[in-house]
């Protein structure tokens, strides 16, 4: 391979050019023209030496799926047939809730999955992603977000998995198990991001500095990309924006490369966040120019420059110039040849047209799209057992969130992306799902909008619920790819995004004059039930003195309508528990449940540290008890297993899931670590009156921290097990001790997750 074709490989085209500004866009070289064709002379200009990858030709492209695999087919053979070496491209989409192109199926997003609390339904998920991401052509996903979300004014909240590393590695781990599947060949590439710490930004704004010592950088940030890659074997990892104490992350050769590589083995190939490269030159200010940055990210460990190339160009002149070892360029290009070749795109790059539709189509995946948003909803609070309602009365739904289809859906979502584009997708509504099945019963008012200060609405909204048996309030946040604008008249306008990539707050109350809305509807004395619609938990606690019962949905996917009208009529007995923890107001955080014992203990003036809602909480439609936590050893070495047991029954009237969770905590640590950690959990399935036994094995690697060395150890200790059904809600607690030697745990010797079983 010439030096061209080696860089070419480090490059991707994008379907049409990603401007940054408008000048840029005006002279741009696009790749497809507006009516989704090739433009055969821009492509040959693009990719005359070869291309690595193809930046989302059908989501970017809005190309709908037969003509996207179409495209991609054409390509790849443009490829074949006309440059020197006939290497077929990676093509790349996103699909953090389902593929992010017209037609996909939209899952709930990401915080939606994790309150689910089951990994295989996850690993279910992706599989049919999978599905339809390979009937398109696509090799490549830039999914699962690996972040830990702990701070909720950060708009991304909502792509994670919540507050707590464990939960995140579990899910995300089952995220990469259903997209790559068991043969490299079958399966798509699935890309763990942002690497890392991506989550914890300065003031909770995107892309803003990250300031945390390495052991909480390792043993909370690090912990589910570690897990996903040494356990689950990701193929691909991209890095996250922001700096770490000053080193952004895309030049970090120490992260790309030495934790990265050299501890945990990996061998696939690290892909750049959308413009992260130039940003080193054009945000960060650490390189001098594009050409600079170029060859800062690629020996850094960057092999792939996305979207679309803005520095990589530079670096066939880098190493002309004597700035860069064209030893660094081989490494990087074998990676993504390797890759290519792993994936079949050498010996087969096409697919089958005419095969398209039968992974597509309004109906594909719809069910288990239900199934997902269902079993995503959290009921947080029932006084008198409000919920569920018996189908015979007369209910007003009201609020702005009620009839907006695309408020169910994340920001990574096809109409929510990209809202001026026809997603080509039916989005069920809580108002469609009730009028469906109640009809006449239902009274529709919207009240507000979810931003804005208008309240004509009201008058409507009361009069609505005043004439009814029970109303409904729908309230919560739009989601979208925001980067916020600071224009004074945001305040003024209805539909602000608040949620999603860019929309970073201050408030965590419900945005405009949702909270008013709800008290006006409260002061008619008829009985009201709030469900949150939204990608954030807000600060809510007027609402739980005064409002008897409140479910959270999250941004439920395009069948989520139906999901929560499962859940309000009871033909669902709700099952989803919070995966982080909401916060009384924004002064109060940080809440999440494992902060360290001087964090947890002190108060604020006038507000304690507990909560509003606690990690794991989530009530159900029947009541569950708990025996006593046994453990098959007190005493065992410092590279054993113990094993705890507990049994439980529903002791209520109708069958649910109960979401069996346990912690650990050490009595005397040498350095300060979190007041307790959850180890393993299991969601189990009880008819009335029915009991079982969940066991889970947990090795004590799994207790280990970093001491003042940064060595992984096991400390010679006592240990407590915790079980309960939250952070807050511990039903059973036993003790063991760890005995022997202070222990190193050797890197063959790690481990991540526990093992549970359920006998009943």
């Amino acid at each position: 391979m010439t030096l061209e074709e080696k860089v070419a490989q480090l490059t991707a085209v994008p379907a049409r050019y990603m401007a940054l500004d408008e000048s840029a866009a005006e002279s741009a070289v696009h790749l497809l023209d507006e009516d989704g064709n090739i433009n055969r002379d821009n492509a040959r200009e693009l990719i005359g030496d070869g291309v690595g990858h193809f930046t989302r030709l059908g989501g970017g492209g809005s190309l709908e799926p037969e003509r996207a695999a179409e495209v991609t087919n054409e390509l790849q053979e443009m490829v074949q047939e006309e440059t020197r070496l006939g290497i077929p491209a990676v093509p790349h989409e996103e699909c953090l809730s389902g593929y992010m192109g017209p037609d996909g199926t939209t899952y709930p997003q990401g915080i939606g999955l994790a309150s689910t609390w089951n990994p295989d339904l996850v690993e279910e998920m992706t599989t049919r992603i999978r599905e339809q991401l390979q009937a398109i052509g696509t090799v490549h996903a830039l999914s699962p977000v690996l972040d830990v979300g702990r701070d909720p004014r950060w708009g991304r909240t909502e792509e994670t998995f919540g507050e707590d590393e464990y939960l995140v590695a579990e899910m995300a781990s089952a995220y990469v198990r259903g997209l790559q599947g068991e043969d490299p060949t079958e399966g798509i590439s699935a890309t763990v991001k942002h690497f890392a710490g991506h989550a914890v930004g300065e003031g909770a704004k995107n892309r803003s500095s990250v300031q945390i010592g390495e052991r909480e950088l390792r043993e909370v940030h690090l912990f589910p990309f570690e897990a996903a890659i040494r356990e689950t074997g990701a193929e691909s990892v991209m890095n996250a924006y922001h700096d770490i104490d000053g080193v952004p992350c895309a030049k970090d050769r120490s992260l790309l490369t030495g934790i990265l590589r050299e501890e945990w083995g990996f061998d696939g190939t690290v892909v750049s966040d959308y413009f992260s490269v130039r940003y080193l030159d054009d945000e960060h200010g650490v390189a001098a120019d594009h050409y600079e940055a170029g060859i800062q990210a690629l020996e850094a460990g960057m092999d792939v420059e996305l979207p679309q190339v803005a520095a990589y160009d530079k670096l066939v002149d880098a190493v002309e110039n004597g700035d860069l070892a064209e030893e660094t360029v081989d490494v990087a290009a074998r990676r993504v040849l390797r890759q290519k070749v792993e994936k079949g795109v050498l010996d087969d790059p096409f697919v089958d047209v005419d095969s398209v539709s039968e992974e597509f189509g309004p109906d594909a995946d719809r069910d288990y799209a239900r199934k997902l948003g269902r079993e995503s909803v959290t009921l947080l609070k029932n006084a008198d057992d409000l919920l569920p309602l018996v189908g015979e009365e007369d209910v007003a739904v009201v609020g702005p969130k009620a009839d907006t289809p695309e408020g169910q859906l994340g920001d990574y979502a096809y109409a929510a992306h990209y809202p001026e584009r026809d997603a080509n997708r039916e989005v069920v509504t809580p108002l469609d799902a009730l009028e469906e099945r109640l009809g006449d019963q239902v009274t529709y008012a919207e009240g507000c909008t979810t931003t804005g200060p208008a309240t004509e609405g009201f008058e409507d909204a009361v009069a609505a619920a005043e004439d009814s048996d029970v109303a409904v309030a729908f309230v919560g946040t739009r989601s979208a790819i925001a980067f916020s604008d600071p224009e004074a008249d945001m305040v003024e306008q209805p539909d602000v995004p608040t949620s999603g990539e860019g929309a970073d707050v201050t408030d965590l109350q419900l945005p405009g004059v949702q909270q008013e809305l709800v008290e006006e509807l409260h002061d008619t004395d008829t009985p009201l039930v709030v469900v949150q619609v939204t990608g954030k938990p807000h600060a809510i606690e007027w609402i739980d003195d005064n409002v008897p019962a409140i479910l959270q949905a999250w941004l439920p996917g395009e069948e989520g309508g139906h999901g929560i009208a499962d859940v309000l009529l009871g033909d669902h007995n709700p099952s989803g528990r919070l995966p982080l923890s909401v916060p009384k107001n924004v002064g109060q955080l940080p809440v999440y449940y494992s902060r360290k014992p001087n964090s947890r203990n002190e108060n604020h003036v006038y507000t304690d540290e507990d909560p509003l809602y606690p990690f794991g909480h989530g009530l159900s439609y029947t009541e569950f008890e708990y025996g006593e936590v046994s453990l098959s050893e007190t005493e065992v070495g410092p590279a054993d297993t113990v094993t705890a047991s507990v049994t439980v029954e529903n002791t209520g009237d109708v069958a649910g899931h109960e979401v069996v969770q346990l912690y650990t905590h050490q009595d005397n640590p040498s350095l300060a670590r979190p007041v307790q950690e959850l180890r393993g959990f299991e969601r189990v399935h009880l008819e009335p009156g029915e009991s079982a036994t969940v066991t889970v094995t947990l090795s004590t690697a799994q207790l280990a921290f970093h001491d003042t060395d940064m060595d992984l150890v096991v400390e010679p200790d006592t240990y407590e097990v915790r079980v309960g059904s939250s952070a807050a809600d511990i039903e059973s607690t036993a003790t063991f001790d760890v005995v022997g030697e202070r222990y190193e745990v050797p890197s063959s010797g790690r481990a991540y997750f526990s093992d549970s079983s359920v006998e009943e």
